[in-house]
């Protein structure tokens, strides 16, 4: 009983994905080694010594599988927030862009509105002269003002123009003074696309040196763990034979059956949730870095479903996600659907509400086949949320988020 009172103490002061494997690997272990094998005669040694070995084989196997998926989340997780990073900073670009389009077609816009008056002035002006003003020679020396305001002043002392030609000098004055302001807000507008595009640019840059510097420590990692996990698979099957199953085998596939019952994802009312699968890590801060999203495990070719109705904003490649599909919804809302093996629509597309859109994949930096599902408010990459009351709002509900 102490040392369970020591595992349970240590426990506490783990993540809790951490706590949860490393509790149960641990009572594992010590609820075999505490307990003598029934198939053992009393005093037979021999068994028990064979019992205890395979025991300790497994705990030890099993702590560097833990060991090994904890890294190579963290891993998933630091590409994943790079991705999100470099795409965030993609869309502010392109926003900046569409904001320097509209102040530059609004410049154009005022510049031909000046233009206009412009000649209106100097049409006013030939009238004068060809009606045989007696002011001409006051309208003369107006028409040698070097500039609109100059002519307003000498205008106001001359006192020789009308009041259709006072109109139409102060429209100039005040469409030249909105020229300058809206030429102000062009220029501004394009610095700041500017300004974005070299963030883009760097942001893309450190995301995809993380992504190669990683990659290496990653591949080997994965090798790694796939041969930790062909060792802890005939590890657990040597110990349920010592332990007497008569097919070690089958009871390990039935084990390893009840252990993906956990954490599963379920719908509620008709609701479709955005894959079949297994949630392996939560919305939320890991390892000092946020986790923008939920992750699904599920095997490669899984269907990938837009839980509501939408509009398609785009799909293909994303750094870091491999491919991802977004999704636009009737709230404003955008869902983001991340390392899908393939897409099944095209941006502008509309969709509905259980409509396959993808399915799950293993491209771009990942520990296994699974979905990267993300819920955006007030624009894309404006404000990444966490997805669960969203995703519970629709009758869907995350296992263990």
């Amino acid at each position: 009983m102490a040392t369970l009172h020591r595992l349970l103490q240590h426990a506490a002061h783990l993540p809790r994905r951490t706590a949860r494997t490393t509790l149960t690997a641990g009572l594992l272990a010590g609820l075999l080694l505490a307990t003598p094998t029934a198939h053992a005669a009393p005093g037979d040694g021999d068994a028990r010594s064979v019992h205890s070995k395979a025991v300790a084989e497994v705990a030890a196997v099993q702590a560097r599988v833990t060991e090994a998926e904890q890294t190579l989340q963290r891993m998933t997780i630091e590409a994943e927030a790079a991705s999100g990073a470099a795409l965030a900073a993609q869309a502010a670009l392109d926003t900046s862009q569409a904001e320097a389009d509209a102040t530059a077609a609004e410049l154009a816009t005022v510049r031909d509105q000046v233009d206009r008056t412009q000649d209106d002035v100097a049409d006013l002006g030939r009238e004068a002269y060809m009606g045989g003003d007696e002011s001409f020679g006051d309208v003369a020396l107006l028409l040698d003002a070097d500039s609109p305001t100059e002519v307003l002043q000498q205008a106001a002392t001359l006192e020789v123009l009308g009041e259709e030609r006072s109109e139409q000098l102060e429209e100039l004055q005040v469409v030249e003074a909105r020229e300058a302001r809206v030429d102000l807000a062009a220029r501004t507008a394009v610095a700041e696309r500017d300004r974005a595009a070299r963030a883009a640019d760097e942001t893309a840059a450190a995301a995809e040196a993380q992504l190669s510097a990683a990659q290496g420590t990653y591949d080997a990692l994965t090798a790694e763990k796939a041969a930790l996990d062909a060792q802890l698979r005939e590890a657990e099957i040597r110990l349920l034979a010592v332990r007497g199953a008569e097919d070690a085998a089958a009871a390990w596939a039935a084990q390893q059956a009840a252990k993906q019952t956990s954490n599963l994802l379920s719908a509620a009312g008709g609701a479709v949730a955005p894959a079949n699968g297994r949630v392996t890590s939560c919305y939320g801060s890991r390892w000092g870095t946020l986790h923008a999203g939920v992750d699904i495990a599920a095997p490669i070719g899984t269907p990938v479903f837009t839980p509501e109705d939408g509009i398609v904003l785009g799909a293909g490649p994303a750094s870091g996600f491999g491919l991802a599909v977004y999704v636009q919804h009737g709230d404003g809302t955008i869902t983001l659907y991340g390392h899908v093996n393939q897409f099944f629509v095209t941006p502008g597309q509309v969709v509905t509400a259980g409509q396959q859109i993808a399915e799950v994949g293993n491209r771009g930096q990942s520990t296994g086949p699974h979905l990267h599902f993300e819920v955006h408010t007030g624009g894309l990459y404006a404000n990444r949320v966490n997805p669960t009351p969203w995703l519970t709002a629709r009758g869907i509900s995350l296992g263990g988020c």
